[in-house]
């Protein structure tokens, strides 16, 4: 039994002939295993965190700067890893810089509804019918004149906290969301300023992303099933994600019927990075809910368990706009989130217990174990930050419980106090495959 692991003998390490420079720029801690990954690999990288909380996280992994612009010059790439970046993104790429993430056009896709369901219209998708309101009363009135079941969603340049204020209803007439709203609109109204309500539709959640190099798609596409409630069998608060089930495919119809839709905008826009929408697939056809136009958290984590290309070798590429193939492995990849208190929520005071807690593994092995809020102290990985979002646990294999398999065994590795996961991910796959194929979607 070790108290943790350097992680220096496996986990992809090798030496890049030709290294570069990775700036990676972020609001909060994000992307610190993306950029210890490529660190890996042979490159130079540096890392800016803007968030004070989070000034801990990472230390003893990466090379922390206090001013990301002072190294734009020293950077051969920058990564920004979250939405919000895309006005400098955009200005940065104008200057001859190779950029990966970001811009304007993709920035409003992922936070304004309103904009992003009438972006899908206008470019051929098939959205469902939705309703943006700026009051709340106006929305309980049309709820009672026009009764249906519908979801409500935040909407307009909201946080990513916000973002888990959904409601999805289930009385036919609405009357379970009318309730809800009369008794929070009080408070709602406080923070949210726009939101959305739209009809709701049964089927399979689903969501393909892809890679983008400012002109082209780059394959395979990325398909994945979240699980976004706290606790097994979807039960509880949304939180930002529990756990994820993938596999890689070559383009297919969810992907043609979406993303391929708006690719002659993203051209326009300049984007190079990742982009994700998320779906609900039924006999009728595949209605787009809302993008991800950057890296997805813990998707990234789970694309980097079966992608066998090096990282830091596919973005320097992408960033220059070539069209660079990325090799998966087959099958199946599962993630599975590992935190403590207070996680799903904010409370310096809970967080203050665990911070510094070590993370304690069986055997000196760290493989499927991706960094969350953790800094390393004398060897030892220690929980940091204050979000109680700690490590992600990832595994393969050819078939679902193959992959189920590795990553749990993994968890089962790890002593951490009060640690809790969700135990049930991707075991909604049988079901939800059969329902999928019938309609033609999996071939």
């Amino acid at each position: 039994m070790t108290n943790g692991y350097n992680g220096n003998g496996k986990n992809n390490l090798t030496t890049e002939k030709n290294p570069k420079k990775f700036l990676f720029v972020s609001w909060e801690s994000l992307s610190g295993d993306l950029a210890w990954q490529i660190k890996k690999e042979g490159h130079e990288v540096k890392i800016y965190i803007k968030a004070e909380c989070d000034q801990d996280v990472y230390d003893g992994f990466l090379d922390k700067v206090s001013n990301w612009e002072e190294y734009k010059d020293w950077a051969d790439v920058i990564v920004f890893d979250d939405v919000g970046f895309g006005k400098v993104a955009d200005s940065l790429r104008k200057e001859g810089k190779l950029v990966i993430g970001g811009s304007e056009y993709t920035d409003k896709l992922e936070e304004d509804r309103e904009f992003a369901q009438n972006e899908m219209k206008r470019t051929g998708m098939t959205v469902l019918p939705h309703w943006d309101f700026s009051d709340f009363d106006s929305a309980i009135d049309f709820i009672k004149t026009n009764p249906e079941c519908y979801v409500f969603k935040p909407s307009g340049g909201i946080s990513n906290t916000q973002k888990g204020i959904l409601f999805l209803g289930q009385d036919e007439d609405g009357r379970d969301l009318i309730e809800i709203l009369e008794q929070n609109k009080k408070t709602w109204a406080k923070k949210i300023k726009k939101f959305q309500l739209q009809k709701m539709a049964v089927g399979v959640e689903i969501s393909v992303g892809v890679f983008f190099n400012g002109e082209d798609f780059i394959y395979p596409v990325n398909i994945t099933f979240e699980h976004k409630k706290l606790f097994p069998g979807d039960i509880g608060p949304y939180t930002g994600e529990m756990g994820t089930l993938m596999y890689w495919s070559q383009p297919n119809e969810i992907f043609r019927d979406t993303l391929l839709k708006i690719k002659s905008e993203l051209v326009k826009a300049g984007y190079v990075g990742h982009i994700d929408i998320n779906s609900i697939a039924n006999a009728k056809g595949i209605f787009p809910l809302e993008f991800t136009s950057r890296f997805g958290y813990p998707q990234i984590n789970i694309q980097m368990e079966g992608v066998t290309s090096p990282w830091g070798e596919f973005f320097y590429k992408l960033a220059k706009k070539e069209y660079v193939g990325l090799k998966t492995k087959k099958g199946f990849h599962v993630g599975v989130c590992v935190v403590v208190p207070p996680f799903p929520f904010e409370d310096k005071k809970e967080a203050f217990i665990y911070k510094d807690l070590s993370i304690i593994f069986k055997k000196n092995n760290t493989d499927g174990m991706h960094l969350g809020d953790v800094k390393m102290i004398n060897g030892t990985w220690v929980v940091a930050g204050e979000t109680g979002y700690v490590l992600v646990a990832t595994g393969s294999g050819l078939t679902v419980d193959d992959a189920r398999r590795q990553v749990y065994s993994r968890i089962n590795n790890i002593i951490l106090q009060n640690m809790f996961y969700r135990t049930d991910i991707g075991v909604k796959w049988y079901e939800e495959s059969d329902k999928l194929q019938t309609w033609g979607y999996l071939y």
